[in-house]
């Protein structure tokens, strides 16, 4: 069984003057310790897809159930990481941004929280700054408190929507390395959103293409970490997306 599976779902939603069909008839699952990505141009859909997997959309048509068990809601089982670096409660420390959801959950006890939350800190490279404030923190640090506290919550699947795109290039270059080695780590499976086919090829292991409004599925490419710069075997890949992203019919890769 995929730990997600998304089966003919078809998002909507309303407008002041219109009903938007985001997405139609999207199928693809997600595996255990997956790097999924779902890449297309804006306006797409993928992050509204990104959304309705948190479980804060029903789809119109079609299904998404996560081990089995259909997605109704919200749940600690799905933890989201916005592009925002607004996300952080400001008037909380770092370690305490990163144990407010454990405590909410009540998934631990306030010792075994923090226990917790200090790991995770300490994983993402942050243990200086454990006592200090988001407005103290540079855009690409409260990035990755905001991984540390998606983490600690040891979530089923990490939802990422476009969470390097506001940074500046060597800043989201440091973080993709830096998410990387946590996935290295911990194997943790995440569904990542972006619209870089740059970033996509990066950071992913399958790459899910999507058409322009309303969003289907082009193609999906499988073994994308096999590819390297080295070997020029990513810019041919890159280039291979970018047809197939902007080709007239849907095609199977």
């Amino acid at each position: 069984m995929a730990l997600l599976d998304v089966s003919g779902v078809t998002l909507r939603y309303k407008t002041s003057s219109a009903v938007v069909t985001a997405t139609e008839k999207v199928s693809f699952t997600v595996d255990k310790s997956d790097r999924f990505v779902l890449l297309g141009p804006s306006g797409c859909g993928k992050s509204t897809l990104l959304k309705a997997v948190g479980g804060y959309m029903i789809p119109s048509e079609g299904r998404m159930a996560i081990q089995g068990r259909d997605i109704v809601g919200p749940g600690a089982d799905r933890m989201m990481i916005f592009q925002e670096f607004d996300q952080l409660l400001p008037w909380k420390t770092v370690l305490a941004n990163v144990m407010f959801p454990l405590l909410t959950a009540r998934k631990l006890p306030r010792k075994e929280a923090e226990v917790r939350a200090r790991a995770y800190i300490e994983k993402v490279g942050l243990t200086r700054v454990v006592d200090a404030y988001p407005h103290t923190l540079s855009g690409g640090m409260k990035q990755r408190v905001a991984i540390a506290r998606g983490m600690a919550m040891e979530p089923d699947i990490l939802l990422m929507d476009e969470p390097f795109a506001a940074l500046d290039a060597l800043t989201r270059r440091t973080c993709q390395d830096e998410l990387l080695q946590l996935w290295s780590e911990t194997k943790f499976t995440v569904l990542f959103v972006t619209h870089s086919i740059a970033e996509a090829i990066r950071i992913g292991n399958r790459i899910l293409l999507l058409s322009p409004h309303p969003g289907r599925v082009k193609a999906e490419v499988v073994d994308v970490d096999k590819v390297s710069n080295e070997d020029g075997s990513a810019g041919r890949l890159e280039k291979e997306i970018h047809d197939l992203l902007f080709a007239g019919e849907a095609v199977a890769h």
